[in-house]
């Protein structure tokens, strides 16, 4: 299991697919881990060297004393990037991955290429939203959150189809630690970017879900609005995309990374 380890937090991580391929970085979302990404994987493998790695607090990461910041995520994935010897990559983040790789676009330009912001905003939330939820957490722990957590994350077509799926995934939200989950929270609830994201250069694909609860389609569209070099899709999903509509994702965002379509504006 490799593991990079500065002092400051350990992350564990995997690295898949061509040796001589182009750097290609997979960021997992809240409550999840580096297994969020395995429907979508085995595509990415066939033409880039894939890193994939369990955020801090998340999967079989160290956790920290919360609370986060997201600039502690951002220097969290530099340290890793360095470890890998990656100087220049290009990201693909959901929700709290795509936050993060919005971060790395304003203040790490240098390391960026290309971007795929899915199922993500600016601004996730509401301050009131995330105090809430981490009172729950710490009330109740992460077992209650895991059922309400897959209401958010998929449509109720798609749980009634793949009840094993959905015990898989609410096994590992429940397995995630209770203070990396709310450190994670607290890196949310106080970060905004929308006064900032128009510096951001690197060309960058919005993937919004149409169902999506947690990060609705209209955040999609102000993040590409807001983006010169962007391109949206909008696919039939609820929040986590990339494993619901795996096949759409998976081609949409591998033909954006090649540089197979055009962006707009």
């Amino acid at each position: 299991m490799p593991i990079a380890e500065n002092g400051r937090v350990r992350l564990h991580y995997e690295v898949s697919g061509c040796s001589d391929g182009a750097p290609l970085v997979l960021m997992n979302s809240l409550g999840s881990d580096l297994r969020m990404w395995d429907k979508v994987v085995s595509v990415f493998e066939k033409r880039w060297r894939v890193l994939r790695y369990d955020v801090r607090g998340h999967g079989d990461s160290s956790v920290p004393k919360p609370p986060y910041t997201i600039e502690q995520l951002g220097i969290d994935l530099l340290f890793l990037l360095d470890t890998c010897g990656i100087e220049r990559a290009c990201f693909c983040g959901l929700s709290l991955g795509g936050l993060t790789a919005m971060w790395m676009g304003l203040f790490a330009p240098h390391r960026v290429e290309r971007m795929v912001l899915a199922n993500t905003a600016a601004r996730i939330g509401t301050l009131a939203g995330w105090d809430e939820r981490v009172a729950a957490v710490r009330s109740a722990g992460m077992v209650p959150l895991a059922e309400a957590t897959l209401g958010r994350w998929f449509t109720p077509a798609y749980r009634a189809q793949y009840p094993d799926e959905m015990e898989a995934i609410r096994a590992m939200i429940s397995r995630t630690h209770p203070d990396g989950y709310s450190g994670c929270c607290g890196a949310l609830r106080n970060t905004d970017l929308r006064g900032e994201l128009g510096a951001v250069e690197a060309p960058c694909l919005v993937i919004a879900g149409t169902h999506d609860p947690a990060t609705p389609r209209e955040d999609g569209r102000g993040i590409h609005a807001a983006l010169r070099g962007s391109k949206y899709v909008e696919l039939d999903a609820s929040h986590l995309s990339a494993w619901e509509r795996a096949d759409e994702f998976a081609r949409e965002a591998g033909a954006f990374l090649a540089g197979e379509e055009r962006i707009d504006g």
